[in-house]
């Protein structure tokens, strides 16, 4: 990753301390943001690449233990420092615990100040080292690795290879894109089926009236257009392993069938009436809720439980974000190799920005995003210029959307300000005086608001 600036985002709601901090932390060739509460230095931290933050403790409506505990939700790369003039034991371990890089005790020695950021700012290079390191390791050894570091996949990842030698059936649930189909692989070529067939099934795109063929196979004559027996994807898997991409819309007819299979490992094929022995291990995958289906009589409950062995969960990517710079490096190296292009990698600005974003379709979604940018870029980093315009939009346009309420009251009252603001001025053409007559109010209040919600 390029050499980069270093941003640091100073939170105190002691007017002194915070120029103070300001002063010391520019002369040192630091780009510092000031905010004298934690909801506005939260504000400056969603429109801004910040690399580090110093908040105060003690401050109201917004304590320092919120302020990093939303600043690592918007971005787990984000250090946090946090400042006390208390130093108690107990507030320390609290900080600590909820992830904070470290925290300082009032008055500040700006020796150690200045030592802690140069070892946040080492951390950082040899971050990048080992994200590198990482993936010319996968390369060498031509393993098929799933790139993870967060405490999430890791529960995955140890459940899965506990689960890989043994026989049982596994569901393994997640939205789409997330990697299901990746981790049904990683268990099957952990097992001692490792050199039988990994057999894919993906229910969701078979027309409904040919899944039992394609899952059984049929003899001659079974069906119009039959014209010679045909084996399914069960014998094809014999010994080895099936996945079963959208178990869940799967007739329930067949799932009687496989029932069957998976009882007594016995399948019949479509218009035959031989029962044929298969020893066929089942991996399935679903995004719908079975639970439900079998409330609602959608899904058989016997089949349910035989599928459902031993379920692992695989969460989004907006619930294990720190999986996202190894995600990003990797994909950068798969296609800048594919594509031929010099691309050495990314922007601070470029990253956080894919940091801060929700990704609805996934691990998928990140690797188009990142396809697109290699192909596109001009330079030999990939820039915020290289990106979707919706990476950016996407947070702004939740925020204002008045049905989605998780961001909360405050949070979305000063995004539905910025918005007016912003439009105001755009009309004036930056004029702030005619900006606050279209606002209906005082130039100087305008002047305060913008102030207060960092905007420039």
């Amino acid at each position: 990753m390029r050499t980069f600036s270093f941003t640091i985002l100073v939170i105190d709601d002691e007017e002194a301390q915070l120029r103070s901090l300001q002063s010391f932390l520019e002369r040192r060739g630091f780009q510092v943001f000031t905010a004298s509460d934690g909801e506005q230095g939260f504000a400056l931290a969603q429109q801004h690449t910040i690399d580090l933050v110093l908040t105060d403790y003690r401050m109201p409506v917004w304590n320092g233990l919120v302020v990093l505990r939303k600043i690592k939700e918007l971005n787990p790369g984000i250090d946090v420092v946090v400042i006390t003039a208390y130093g108690s034991v107990e507030e320390a371990v609290e900080i600590m615990k909820a992830g904070a890089y470290d925290y300082l005790t009032k008055p500040i020695d700006l020796d150690e100040l200045e030592h802690l950021i140069k070892r946040v700012q080492e951390k950082r290079i040899l971050q990048s080292e080992n994200r590198q390191l990482k993936e010319q390791l996968q390369e060498r050894f031509k393993f098929e690795a799933i790139i993870s570091q967060s405490g999430e996949m890791e529960q995955v990842l140890n459940t899965a290879a506990r689960v890989a030698p043994s026989k049982a059936s596994v569901l393994i649930r997640g939205e789409s894109g997330t990697g299901k189909e990746l981790i049904a692989r990683a268990i099957h070529f952990a097992s001692p089926r490792k050199n039988q067939p990994f057999v894919v099934v993906n229910v969701a795109a078979l027309p409904e009236n040919i899944i039992e063929s394609e899952l059984f196979g049929h003899e001659k004559g079974a069906f119009t257009g039959a014209t010679q027996q045909r084996i399914g994807r069960f014998e094809q898997a014999d010994g080895g392993t099936i996945f079963i991409d959208e178990v869940g819309d799967i007739p329930l007819p067949v799932q009687v069938k496989l029932l069957r299979a998976v009882q007594f490992g016995e399948i019949e094929r479509v218009g035959g009436n031989k029962p044929i022995q298969v020893d066929v291990r089942i991996i399935a995958a679903t995004h719908r809720s079975l639970e439900e289906m079998v409330k609602n009589k959608a899904f058989r409950e016997d089949f349910y439980y035989r599928l459902n062995v031993v379920s692992i969960h695989i969460p989004p990517l907006r619930q294990r974000k720190s999986d996202i710079p190894l995600l990003v490096d990797h994909f950068i190296t798969k296609y800048s190799r594919e594509n031929q292009k010099p691309i050495k990698g990314i922007t601070r600005e470029a990253l956080d920005q894919l940091l801060k974003y929700d990704y609805p379709g996934n691990v998928r979604e990140l690797e188009n995003l990142i396809e697109r940018a290699v192909v596109l870029s001009r330079d030999e980093y990939i820039s915020v210029n290289d990106l979707p315009l919706h990476t950016h939009l996407r947070t702004e346009q939740k925020l204002l959307d008045p049905y989605q309420l998780e961001e909360g009251y405050e949070k979305k009252m000063q995004a539905f300000e910025r918005e007016m603001i912003t439009t105001a001025l755009k009309q004036s053409g930056g004029n702030k005086s005619a900006a606050a007559r279209l606002l209906g109010i005082g130039e100087r209040h305008l002047r305060s608001r913008l102030e207060k919600l960092g905007m420039k």
